[in-house]
């Protein structure tokens, strides 16, 4: 399961682009937390504390408890707005969910299995498609990543979203059961010798071009 984060926050009594570069100044990411049928919080939180939790991989797929004002808030991160220039984040939504609401996330997909994939043991090449899978979840049970088992793909095949065994209560947002998530390939050096084998295939003479014992193919 995912880790459930924690981070302290400030209200914002301004709002307004002036207010916010000043938070800015100070070393704060102005922020809203918005959803569940309440009003919009306008919060500020810690530029360092904030890119330390995104540093960690998994800021997008967890829940982040938001404490502001003496009151927890459970939330999940929406989006996340960077400077064009410097990276640095400048604006960051967090939706406000319950402890069992259904969320959608995107998730990191992980392949094990390398060692029992024919094609991996054979040098074999993992062209991966996606990265992540968007899934629908209990806010409770939001995997950290998700397992793709390679266990006999060879050079040639695929991997398929229907090939997937989700975590318990997760269901892909994807109505497409036949999406293709990777694919294996031959290494450079299989394709290198095919080519060279083609090739020579190409420059050898034709049956009907080749002397016979007889001298010229024409002689009678």
């Amino acid at each position: 399961m995912s880790e459930q984060l924690t981070l302290t926050a400030e209200t914002r009594d301004r709002a307004g682009k002036g207010a916010s570069r000043a938070h800015r100044r100070d070393g704060r990411v102005p922020a809203v937390i918005y959803g569940a049928g309440e009003a919009p919080a306008s919060i500020h939180v810690e530029e360092k504390v904030l890119v330390k939790l995104m540093s960690g991989g998994h800021f997008m797929n967890s829940v982040v408890m938001i404490e502001a004002g003496g009151k927890p808030m459970r939330t999940l991160p929406k989006a996340v707005q960077f400077h064009p220039v410097n990276d640095r984040p400048i604006h960051v939504d967090f939706l406000r969910i319950g402890l069992h609401s259904k969320v959608t996330v995107s998730v990191p997909l992980h392949f094990i299995d390398e060692d029992d994939s024919p094609g991996m043991t054979r040098g074999g090449v993992l062209n991966v498609v996606s990265h992540d899978l968007e899934i629908s979840v209990d806010a409770s049970d939001i995997p950290g990543e998700i397992a793709v088992s390679l266990r006999g793909l060879d050079i040639g095949g695929s991997i398929h979203l229907s090939d997937v065994t989700l975590p318990k209560g997760a269901v892909a947002t994807s109505n497409e059961d036949d999406v293709t998530l990777a694919t294996l390939v031959a290494p450079s050096a299989m394709l290198s010798e095919a080519a060279e084998a083609a090739e020579a295939d190409e420059d050898a003479p034709a049956a009907d071009e080749v002397p016979s014992d007889n001298g010229s193919a024409d002689a009678e």
